[in-house]
């Protein structure tokens, strides 16, 4: 699809392959709060390695806006057939259009599948730009005669204009680790020592029973991680979603095509005993912006603790000693508080299409606003560290 004005053109693309690689990165390096998840080459692995592509449910349609030959605007959408791989969760909505006899899919969602990172989701040169932007997502929407729209993880600003553009703001919340700005931790002992009592002794016993189960961790990161390193983690992967009885939503391939494109973003816990694998953690990098991002992990067999080791301690020690900023652990999971990671929220941007069912959503939107703010604040009188 292609539309133009005498300013501007909007095209939407569904082999991502077409798209420039330089011009979209030096898009995304422009924004608030921009994430290596973003990149192209990113998107690419995902549609190319067979891990999000119309067979799966993911059905590209990525826009972008372009004023000469500049482009000015874009983002990554897709059709979905589905709401698997999102983290935030319509699934009541998609029920509540079925027993009214109304299709909620097709719908369209700009994000970046199976990525629940907070980040840029807009790109755009100002925010004219992001305001055409906004409308090509609206006008493509009603010329497919599609049910919704859908931003998620937009930064905040992105959330701001789609608001002010109509569009409704859902809340929710993930829990990151954050270097303490005025004496930033010295090493992993010294956060520790942050952190009341009860919860430090925990975690040292936590480590203890690792140590004595005979683990050690080997640290890999970038060209380090070998070919065959990135099998035992693919392994250990599978494994997981094994256990869940579900299909892991990455290929293979994915993470060999991320691998080569995009070494300098990945960090990778491989836990040993007696000089054998046993368990593997993937921790994405942003080198640039010193934030690190839990991703995935697996084991081959059960040992007690093994997990809060590689999924937080292990990359938290390697976090402080790198310099680093931020450690944002995933979707969820109330237990990282007593870790030290703490409540952050997160933001998603709805549009529908049906006004009885867009004010019906918003109305419920508003209640669960409130719940949700009640809810980090109560997270927050539960904080896992010394009082000051």
């Amino acid at each position: 699809m292609k539309t133009s004005s005498a300013d501007y053109v909007i095209r939407v693309h569904t082999d991502l392959a077409e798209l420039p690689l330089e011009a979209w990165n030096a898009l995304l390096a422009k924004q608030a709060q921009p994430t290596p998840f973003m990149r192209l080459e990113y998107l690419q692995a995902l549609q190319q390695s067979g891990s999000a592509t119309a067979a799966s449910g993911w059905q590209a349609q990525f826009l972008s806006v372009w004023q000469g030959e500049d482009l000015i605007a874009a983002c990554p959408a897709y059709l979905k057939s589905h709401s698997y791989g999102e983290y935030v969760f319509d699934w009541a909505w998609a029920d509540a259009y079925q027993r009214h006899g109304l299709d909620y899919y097709p719908k369209l969602l700009v994000a970046v599948p199976f990525t629940p990172v907070p980040g840029a989701r807009l790109l755009a040169a100002d925010e004219a730009a992001r305001g055409l932007l906004l409308d090509a997502l609206l006008a493509f929407a009603r010329q497919q005669t599609l049910s919704s729209v859908h931003i998620l993880f937009p930064n905040e600003k992105e959330q701001t204009t789609a608001s002010a553009g109509g569009w409704m703001a859902r809340s929710g919340v993930q829990f990151h680790w954050s270097q303490r700005p005025e004496a930033p931790y010295r090493d992993f002992e010294d956060f520790l020592a942050s952190l009341q009592r009860e919860k430090r002794k925990k975690i040292q016993q936590e480590q203890r029973r690792v140590r004595e189960a005979g683990v050690t961790f080997e640290t890999r990161q970038g060209r380090e991680i070998r070919e065959e390193d990135w099998d035992f983690f693919y392994h250990c992967y599978q494994l997981t979603y094994r256990a869940h009885h579900s299909q892991p939503y990455l290929t293979r391939e994915f993470f060999r095509q991320v691998a080569r494109t995009l070494p300098e973003h990945w960090l990778l816990f491989i836990a040993r005993r007696d000089g054998q694998p046993v368990a593997a953690s993937l921790i994405a990098l942003d080198p640039q912006q010193r934030v690190a991002f839990g991703r995935y992990w697996g084991a081959v067999e059960p040992i007690s603790c093994l997990h809060f080791d590689a999924c937080y301690y292990q990359p938290l020690s390697w976090c402080i000693a790198q310099g680093y900023r931020r450690f944002e652990g995933g979707a969820q999971g109330e237990h990282k508080m007593a870790r030290g990671l703490m409540p952050v929220s997160t933001g998603s941007s709805h549009w529908l299409a049906h006004p009885d069912f867009s004010q019906a959503v918003a109305e419920f939107l508003g209640r669960e606003g409130q719940a949700m703010q009640g809810y980090v604040n109560e997270l927050e009188s539960h904080q896992p560290f010394k009082a000051s």
